[in-house]
């Protein structure tokens, strides 16, 4: 299983935060700034007013780098309005910027959409193809250097946690990637559709299993414990 398919993977994440997992200083300031770079893709700026460089989707890239919410919010509008061929990589892109202009909630759901969209490639397509590695390998980047900061805010609330990941699975499932379908990109053995099917199912039962998870209490009181331990509730559960 991809290490950042595994729920554990993600918890672990979530409770430890990203400063203590770099060994950095556990600050109790705020985080309102994601600070990644994944190139060719994405490289934040030095600090929140600055321009991040964006290179996922001509269309957006501008956009996308403006520090204005109304800009960002576009953005999403319209990704959301025509989403059939786009990457993994862009709403990951657009899911830090949502972070970075403080719709924190909205930042939450497009990460999941991005990720679970990514699982359904890794099902239906030869993803060690050419032209395909460099996806897994910006995904994965992505996620293990954006997720933590993500996701620290989105286990502030259990409930709002769980209700964006499975609203993210009900979204990649009605709005299936057609590159899946694309001649020219090779797939797995197996029918397309069928193995897209199979994909939406095993992120389910990825998800049950994080449900059941923290459903039981001991876990749950123990990445509580953890993250007040690394101050993530001072830096992640503020309100705007």
């Amino acid at each position: 299983m991809h290490l950042i398919r595994s729920c554990l993977a993600i918890v672990l994440a979530v409770c430890i935060g990203p400063a203590a997992l770099a060994g950095e200083t556990r600050s109790k300031d705020p985080i309102k700034h994601i600070g990644v770079y994944v190139t060719p893709y994405y490289s934040a700026a030095l600090t929140p007013e600055g321009t991040p460089e964006v290179a996922v989707a001509r269309e957006f890239d501008a956009r996308l780098a403006s520090n204005m919410r109304e800009d960002i919010v576009a953005v999403r509008d319209a990704l959301q309005a025509k989403p059939q061929l786009i990457t993994p990589m862009t709403f990951m892109v657009l899911a830090i910027r949502l972070y970075d202009v403080g719709l924190r909630d909205e930042s939450v759901f497009w990460f999941y959409v991005a990720k679970n969209r990514y699982f359904t490639m890794v099902d239906v397509l030869n993803m060690k193809a050419p032209g395909l590695s460099g996806v897994s390998v910006a995904v994965r980047d992505f996620a293990v250097l954006a997720g933590p900061f993500i996701n620290s805010y989105a286990f502030c609330d259990f409930a709002k946690q769980e209700a964006a990941a499975l609203k993210a699975i009900d979204w990649v499932e009605n709005y299936p990637y057609e590159g899946l379908f694309m001649e020219q990109l090779p797939s797995l053995p197996g029918d397309r559709a069928e193995n897209l099917k199979k994909a939406i199912a095993g992120i389910r039962e990825g998800q049950e299993k994080e449900r059941e998870y923290l459903a039981d209490p001991k876990n749950r009181e123990e990445m509580t414990k953890q993250r007040k331990e690394n101050n993530v509730p001072e830096q992640y559960c503020w309100s705007t």
